[in-house]
């Protein structure tokens, strides 16, 4: 007997739907978080200040999806508001944040610190704010990368100041901040341009503010376009348009534990490209420490466990 189930048309599943696209664009993200690192490091030596890079990181994003925004307004108008804030906290305070830390210790430090210890963060956030409880499994992971953090630290005790470990501190907030953006996004309901209009418009409206009253110090009109010009590739258009919206889109495909976790690949990529490119030295308890952070979210994301979202 023929089967007739096969003259009915099979439903397509087009690959942009697929977990392997989340793993694609998520890899293109970790290469564009190693560029941000880099020049929030390098921004202590530009003519340009934190709220100069601020501004176009937040600028070219709106003004690119400007013209998708009011095809989205019902759908900003939805979403829950405790989502709002913290999507919201990943942008300026974030930014400000990260910066702060940035200017105090080094490229390494930045790039180990804030993506790589994003899995902690999201354990610590489900610990105090969900009662959940860390896995067998989460264990050993969260542990080699709480171990990476002070190995950084203690390795280097000799090099480390106050003003370090004050960089420190500021990195790990930022880390903190960061989950809680990454779980802010998962919540929203939104797609990828939508979370992008989100955080671009919203971020726009509280920084342009804050630089016309003078609350943040500005440099603008005493750098040229040349010197803005490396900001605007990496930080507008590589970390504001593309990987804002890529890792929202890695988000809705993977699950907002799975991206960051694999978004943690990027510290050892980070210090590596500080070596050529910012002429900072690596040294060998920090070379260690990257190297067990980065061993430890492979391992997380092996093990298949997922933190609460």
């Amino acid at each position: 007997m023929a089967d007739i189930t096969a003259t009915f048309p099979r439903p397509t599943i087009k690959w942009n739907e697929t977990a392997a696209a989340g793993y694609v664009v998520l890899a293109l993200v970790v290469l564009i978080w190693a560029g941000f690192a880099l020049t929030m490091r390098a921004m202590g030596k530009s003519p340009l200040a934190t709220a100069d890079v601020a501004l176009i990181r937040f600028a070219v994003p709106a003004v690119a999806l400007l013209p998708l925004l009011f095809g989205r307004l019902h759908l900003l108008r939805q979403v829950d508001r405790k989502a709002v804030l913290l999507v919201l906290a990943g942008g300026v305070p974030f930014y400000f944040i990260a910066s702060a830390g940035a200017k105090l210790t080094s490229a390494a430090y930045v790039g180990a610190l804030i993506p790589g210890t994003t899995p902690l963060a999201m354990a610590l956030i489900s610990r105090v704010f969900m009662g959940r409880r860390l896995s067998t499994r989460q264990a050993l992971p969260i542990g080699l990368i709480l171990g990476g953090v002070v190995l950084m630290i203690a390795g280097q005790r000799h090099a480390v100041t106050a003003e370090t470990l004050r960089g420190v501190g500021l990195l790990l907030l930022a880390s903190l901040i960061w989950a809680g953006y990454t779980i802010g996004l998962r919540h929203t309901g939104l797609d990828a341009i939508s979370n992008g209009l989100l955080l671009s418009i919203g971020s726009l409206v509280a920084i342009v503010p804050m630089m016309l009253v003078g609350l943040v110090g500005s440099n603008f009109g005493h750098f040229s376009l040349g010197e803005a010009l490396p900001y605007v590739l990496v930080q507008g258009i590589g970390t504001g348009l593309i990987s804002t919206l890529g890792y929202a889109f890695a988000i809705s495909r993977l699950g907002a534990s799975r991206s960051a976790t694999i978004g943690s690949l990027s510290p050892a990529l980070t210090s590596l490209l500080a070596i050529p490119l910012l002429g900072e030295s690596l040294a060998v308890a920090t070379a260690i420490a990257v190297v067990l952070m980065t061993f430890g979210v492979i391992l997380a994301n092996r093990t298949g466990e997922r933190v609460p979202e």
